[in-house]
């Protein structure tokens, strides 16, 4: 039986491997992120990362294919980053949204007395003008987190949603 082997060429990027835990550091900042699938190897040679698997079977190359998106999507995000947008809509009710620190209030949406908040995770930076909400940061999985979790925060329930599209949506990835 012969073991399957995936390569990722880093350019750029310095990549620092312990165990399970790998380490990539590039121009916009370095990314951390913990592989604990027993199935397959991560090791360093030259300039690429070489994924292997000792058994040559469908989970074991499932498992490869994942990890090898994931290590290309932290690549890409130290050396160029990600950036999401927002837009807010309001049809009946103005919104007013402010950001304090790495809180996000929406105050009267949908003319609610209480404002709901959202908290944003330190790894992601907000910039709000006007209308539009632009979320960015090194980790994808944050970045994207932040902007789903925002547009949850706005989710409306019980309302035709053909009438009533207030809300924060997700405009634009990348």
């Amino acid at each position: 039986m012969k073991s399957l082997e995936r390569k990722i060429e880093l350019g750029d990027v310095k990549a620092e491997i312990e165990g399970i835990r790998i380490k990539l550091t590039g121009p916009k900042g370095s990314v951390e992120r913990k592989i604990m699938e027993k199935s397959i190897r991560i090791s360093k040679q030259g300039n690429e990362i070489i994924i292997t698997a000792a058994k040559p079977n469908r989970n074991s190359k499932r498992i490869m294919e994942t990890t090898k998106a994931h290590i290309r999507n932290m690549i890409q995000g130290v050396k160029e980053g990600y950036e999401y947008k927002l837009k807010i809509c309001s049809t009946h009710f103005p919104i007013n949204v402010s950001i304090s620190g790495k809180e996000f209030m929406i105050k009267n949406f949908m003319g609610e007395k209480s404002p709901r908040i959202c908290k944003i995770g330190n790894d992601v930076n907000v910039k709000l003008e006007k209308d539009v909400i632009t979320l960015t940061g090194i980790d994808k999985e944050k970045v994207g987190q932040a902007a789903a979790d925002l547009e949850q925060t706005t989710r409306i329930s019980n309302k035709d949603r053909r009438i009533f599209m207030d809300g924060i949506y997700i405009t634009a990835k990348g």
